[in-house]
């Protein structure tokens, strides 16, 4: 009984052993993934954007300066950040659409927001600016300097409001 006790003893020892390896080789492996990851952002010159982002700047947003532009790269996308001086900030895709304007210290010029979007924040809520307005895939995401949240689908139809005045 005493060396059967003993057989089983070592045979979990041996694989706590196993498991250990294999986790400290997982989290190494984790670790080196995310160094490689981490090291994603590239200034770039405001030339180096594509040439859609260059124009819809120069465009819109003409009389800011811009502070810096840089590239970042994902795993499985690219994408292009433009500050300005004075905080404010645009992204763009890989062809240059945008996909956020965040205006922290100025607003979001109407040129540059769907036509759509302008018009129903103008009729709902005429006191309103449109301090940032990001698009993704599915929705249009706008937020309005009296603290309305809206969100628009594709087809610009409202589909979701919150107000966050904390």
């Amino acid at each position: 009984l005493q060396t059967f006790k003993s057989r089983i003893r070592r045979c979990f020892q041996l694989l706590i052993r196993m498991i250990m390896k294999k986790l400290v080789f997982f989290l190494v492996c984790l670790f080196t993934m995310q160094v490689v990851v981490a090291d994603n952002d590239k200034p770039v010159t405001f030339e180096q954007l594509p040439q859609a982002a260059q124009s819809f700047v120069k465009k819109h947003f003409a009389d800011r300066n811009v502070a810096f532009s840089k590239m970042d790269k994902d795993i499985f996308d690219v994408t292009y950040d433009v500050m300005f001086v004075n905080g404010d900030k645009l992204e763009f895709d890989k062809q240059g659409n945008w996909k956020e304007m965040k205006c922290k210290h100025g607003l979001v010029p109407e040129t540059a927001v769907p036509a759509q979007i302008v018009k129903y924040v103008k009729t709902n809520y005429p006191e309103a600016k449109i301090l940032q307005i990001e698009k993704d895939r599915y929705e249009y995401e706008v937020k309005l300097s009296n603290f309305w949240d809206l969100k628009f689908d594709l087809k610009f139809n409202l589909i979701d409001m919150d107000r966050d005045d904390d």
